[in-house]
């Protein structure tokens, strides 16, 4: 009998996963536009291989991820070959969401959106790679008018997309809206008209009042000063300090105290008063009571309080579906999706500053937005319409486009970014011999760059170093024949406590190393430690 189990989705090939190299990023300065002070980045290549490259540098600091995978359909988009076999689909997900959740911080989100085609699918997915309990909410996404057919011999018409919302982990909190809402609810006055009874409840003072020793005064308008009245019911009773007060210590009190009483109990409540009413049940049989709350001390110098509004779950998007065509100067069909569903989505899921990625860039959309919103960005796109459509739209971002979310925001350009090309892989086989060897486009630089990235050593050549990965240990890696003479002038470079790893080509078989220095073979070391055959389509 199988006594431990976990709930998961399985499918061909789940773990077949291998360590993709971590490629190094080759700017295309031609490419790069705008401000070159800026940290943004447009990088062309396969995602999966992008998402590695970026763990080094970037793993915990994305605020806000928003992906618009492939649906798997079983049509053809004209840019994505979107007829995945199912596990297939499956896999490719997988990997490239266990990358994308080490990117987010603690504080992060991510942000699929995807169809009822693969909805379910992906939803335990996610479940598993981030936790059920992070899940935080399906968004409904009207995309299309009900008259908006895509193909005349459907049976069931496409009209609702879903995002689904995770959250990195517990205490992420997405920004809410708020509407002004002024005193008008806080329209009572309790006055005292007998001294009451003095006791202690629940480690608190409290006067009890008889029902002839007190009045509740309901005013013509709120004021300041005034009080809200709220049931003592439901789940006020666990929600808050005067809810959890009177389950924990007034329900049932009548047998004491009789009923129509007034509880006036003091250290409790958040605003201008020291004390906090209560009243318990009228009438015998009845357990329901009420307690009277005054405007929160947070919110009294100004003159409307806020309340938080829930964020929403259903978007009707379909006029900015069907009007955003021609959005950023660049047309997509059959995917573009509107600046005001992004707009949405990062507003509720970062702030300002914030880093946002999209790893399945399409035409630019999520970048845009994130660039007039005044966010950081990355936005990593595979096709041809990385230049074609992606840098074209930033650049006129740049320069001032004037639709989508412009208008809302006062854009009128500025900013810029650095175009970003995926290095070929670092090893290649040999066309004669079945064995790896440097690439021959790799120049010296790149190599150590690249060996520095896969080591997790960060590249930054100084003296003899190439790399560090903490004050104490570095990288040294050389073309050079490594002896011991070799290696003890090296060693003579090294302070007390720190220790070098050292790569190379060639190497002498009987060395015998000091304790604080480890030696390499290139390729051979290399290979154990990811798979080199991934190709840049």
């Amino acid at each position: 009998m199988q006594k431990s189990a976990k709930l998961e989705l399985t499918w061909v090939g789940k773990y077949d996963d291998k360590v993709i190299e971590p490629r190094i990023l080759m700017e295309d300065t031609e490419k790069s536009y705008g401000d070159p002070s800026s940290e943004n980045m447009l990088i062309h290549g396969d995602n999966l291989i992008a998402l590695q490259a970026l763990q080094q540098d970037y793993a915990g600091r994305i605020t806000c991820i928003y992906i618009d995978p492939p649906y798997n359909t079983g049509s053809a988009f004209e840019y994505y070959d979107d007829n995945l076999e199912h596990s297939i689909w499956l896999s490719l997900m997988k990997q490239r969401l266990v990358l994308l959740r080490e990117l987010l911080n603690d504080e992060g989100f991510l942000c699929c959106h995807i169809d009822d085609s693969e909805s379910h699918y992906v939803k335990v997915l996610l479940d598993e790679i981030f936790g059920r309990s992070n899940y935080l909410t399906t968004l409904y996404v009207r995309v299309r008018y009900p008259d908006k057919t895509l193909k005349s011999d459907m049976d069931f018409h496409k009209e609702i997309e879903q995002v689904l919302v995770y959250r990195k982990g517990f205490g992420a909190t997405p920004n809410f809206d708020y509407d002004d809402v002024g005193f008008e609810k806080f329209i009572y006055e309790v006055q005292e008209t007998g001294e009451g009874k003095k006791l202690e409840i629940g480690g608190k003072r409290v006067v009890v009042f008889e029902s002839n020793e007190y009045k509740i005064i309901k005013k013509a308008a709120g004021d300041e000063y005034g009080l809200k009245e709220i049931w003592a019911t439901g789940t006020i009773l666990d929600g808050n300090s005067s809810g959890r007060f009177f389950r924990d210590y007034l329900i049932g009190r009548y047998e004491n105290d009789g009923y129509g009483v007034l509880y006036k109990v003091y250290g409790i409540g958040d605003d201008r008063y020291d004390y906090r009413y209560f009243t318990g049940p009228k009438r015998a049989g009845a357990t329901k009571g009420k307690y009277y709350q005054g405007v929160p001390v947070d919110q009294l110098e100004s003159e409307t309080v806020q309340r938080k509004k829930p964020i929403g779950g259903f978007y009707d998007l379909a006029g900015n579906f069907g009007n955003c065509r021609h959005e950023g100067g660049v047309e997509f069909r059959s995917g573009k999706k509107p600046e005001a569903l992004i707009e949405m989505i990062i507003r509720y899921f970062s702030n300002k500053g914030d880093w946002v990625l999209d790893s399945f860039l399409g035409s630019g959309s999520t970048i845009a937005t994130a660039h007039k919103m005044g966010r950081k960005w990355i936005g990593v796109e595979l096709g041809n319409h990385a230049y074609t459509l992606c840098k074209v739209r930033m650049d006129n971002v740049i320069n001032g486009d004037k639709t989508g979310i412009s208008t809302d925001y006062n854009w009128e350009g500025g900013g810029g970014y650095h175009f970003y090309e995926l290095a070929p892989s670092l090893l290649v086989r040999n066309d004669k011999l079945p064995i790896y060897q440097i690439n021959p486009s790799y120049t010296f630089e790149m190599l150590c760059e690249a060996i520095c990235k896969i080591e997790g050593f960060r590249y930054k050549p100084q003296d003899v170093f190439h790399g560090h990965s903490s004050e104490k240990r570095f990288i040294h890696i050389t073309t050079e024949f490594i002896n011991a003479e070799y290696i003890k002038s090296l060693s003579a470079r090294l302070a007390e406590g720190q220790s070098f790893l050292i790569y190379g080509t060639k190497i002498q078989s009987d060395m015998v190393l000091p304790d604080n220095i480890e030696v390499k073979k290139i390729p051979k070391d290399l290979l154990e430690k990811c798979d080199f055959e991934s190709e840049v389509q």
